[in-house]
């Protein structure tokens, strides 16, 4: 941290005169991230600060698509079985040189070994290099059972040896937790005593290469001079942290940040009418949900949670909160992704109905906590708001509401305890492309637990077993049949209350070229350039 901290006070100083010599782009972020290391988080946040700027992965998702192609890896072979998969890595990519690393060789298998194992092996010194963190991803996905076996054929070779067939893997390898690290750098900071510089410092083999970080105010990277796809057109990119979607606006129109993420609905009818701006959009493979802590009574019994689903009326949060910006959810995965069970039939309103089947559970003078978040999220535009009408609604059936909330970090952290109380709002972005991604890794058994995606705590032994034998299964009708099934039983138990997939908006300057908006909900500045 005292590392990453020198680096703020040295740049920030030197911003202003380094930005009137070079290209430089700034991006109005919508919040301060966990940390650089991209393995330990799920929050787009944190994961467009790292996985997206400084870090490559074997094999990458092509930019604008949920595609996936050779990255670090040039090629790759899958066994007939389905259980081998081998990694031809690309020769001559090199690692960020900076102020605090030099490297010495070229990325090569002992980096890839290196950065899957310290997730997987809780023996390794890596797994637990600051305390409490956890592998949300890698856990969730069931790596650890999946991976029989990481082997280094040569220093350019690396064979992945699978437990059992699993249909989205190369695409859980696209994805950012699978970054690849610098094992040189882990030796120097392990040598050191500073590890936790992993997390504060990070080096990768990226776009562009971190020079600083002061904590909830900016961000600044350099284009990496020798990154193997070419080095990047803007020389400088800052995150100017900014939590506020007004400010953001503000900003973007006054041309003191050239993109911004999130706007407010109730501004977007202004910045399509700025003849500076440009504002993309496209649906976004989302959804916001309020998750019950099923473990803890009476949100334990699936009476009593349909019984709140029918007490709150989410066509008047859709059309309060999103503002024409989003639609009404049934399902926990959004109507583009395959798979999507149209044929679900959502809960109805009915606060009557409600208010009678919870007297019938034996349930009266509930109160409950509904959780907040503090930010702006692509899949929900206003959490404070949506909690205050949940609030409303919930009151008409006798169901006293406590809105709680917390710093975005420790909220995210905090939620994943199982003895967390109460609902909290959350919602997700497709990481991948596949329905896995949805409903494995957010309602999954392996997904429960302190740490895990699975905020719900859900364990549904029928609806596990129907996503296990999707991802075995290589064929997309038979996984289909298999998906849709489970959202049935989803439906039926209501761990969450689905509220809205929303459509996703990107304003920027219109000196901007080469953005791409990624359907994954990413951020990602690869090839983009800025007229000055």
């Amino acid at each position: 941290m005292k590392l990453a901290h020198l680096l703020a006070a040295s740049s920030l100083a030197l911003m202003a005169g380094a930005a009137a010599q070079a290209k430089t782009l700034v991006y109005c972020s919508e919040g301060s991230p966990e940390g650089f290391d991209a393995a330990p988080y799920t929050a787009g946040t944190t994961l467009d600060a790292s996985g997206k700027t400084v870090y490559n992965r074997l094999v990458e998702f092509d930019l604008g698509t949920t595609n996936v192609v050779p990255s670090l890896a040039e090629s790759y072979e899958v066994s007939e079985d389905g259980l081998e998969y081998t990694f031809k890595l690309r020769p001559g990519v090199k690692f960020h040189t900076t102020d605090y690393f030099t490297p010495t060789r070229d990325m090569n298998a002992d980096d890839v070994i290196f950065s899957f194992n310290r997730q997987g092996d809780e023996s390794s010194p890596w797994h637990q290099y600051i305390a409490g963190i956890s592998y949300e991803y890698y856990s969730g996905m069931e790596m650890p059972a999946v991976i029989k076996e990481i082997q280094k054929v040569d220093d350019l070779t690396v064979k992945f040896v699978l437990t059992r067939p699993e249909a989205p893997f190369l695409a859980n390898l696209a994805m950012s937790f699978a970054s690849i690290v610098s094992k040189e750098y882990a030796d120097q900071l392990e040598a050191a005593g500073t590890m936790e510089d992993l997390n504060n410092a990070p080096i990768g083999t990226g776009p562009f290469k971190f020079v600083a970080y002061q904590k909830d105010a900016v961000i600044r990277y350099q284009a990496h001079d020798d990154y193997w796809k070419g080095r990047e057109k803007i020389d400088d990119l800052v995150f100017a942290i900014t939590t506020d979607p007004a400010v953001r606006m503000q900003k973007l129109q006054a041309g003191e940040c050239h993109i911004m993420p999130y706007p407010a609905p109730a501004d977007l009818e202004a910045l399509k009418a700025d003849e500076n701006l440009t504002v993309m959009e496209q649906a976004g493979l989302n959804v916001a949900y309020l998750a019950y802590n099923t473990t803890v009574a009476p949100f334990d019994k699936p009476e009593v949670r349909k019984a709140l689903n029918m007490a709150m009326n989410k066509q008047a949060i859709v059309d309060a909160v999103f503002q024409g910006t989003g639609q009404l959810a049934k399902n926990p995965i959004p109507p583009t992704m395959w798979s999507y069970n149209d044929a679900v039939v959502d809960t109805t309103y009915d606060p009557e109905a409600a208010k009678q089947m919870l007297a019938d559970a034996g349930v009266s003078d509930l109160s409950m906590e509904i959780w907040a978040m503090p930010v702006q999220r692509p899949y929900m535009p206003n959490a404070r708001r949506t909690a205050e009408m949940l609030q409303e609604d919930f009151s008409k059936i006798g169901v006293n509401v406590e809105i709680v909330s917390y710093e975005w970090g420790e909220y995210l952290a905090k939620s994943t305890d199982p003895a967390r109380k109460g609902a909290v709002i959350l919602g997700w972005t497709g990481d991948n492309g596949d329905p896995d991604n949805f409903l494995a890794v957010l309602l999954g058994c392996a997904a429960t637990g302190d740490g895990g995606a699975n905020r719900a705590q859900w364990c549904n032994e029928e609806f596990d077993a129907l996503i296990q034998k999707a991802k075995v299964t290589s064929d997309q009708a038979e996984r289909t049949k298999l998906y849709e099934e489970a959202q049935v039983i989803f439906k039926d138990q209501n761990p969450w209350a689905t509220l809205g997939h929303s459509t996703v908006f990107m304003p920027m300057s219109k000196k901007v070229t080469g953005y791409v908006m990624d359907p994954l909900g990413t951020h990602n500045f690869t090839g983009v350039d800025i007229a000055e």
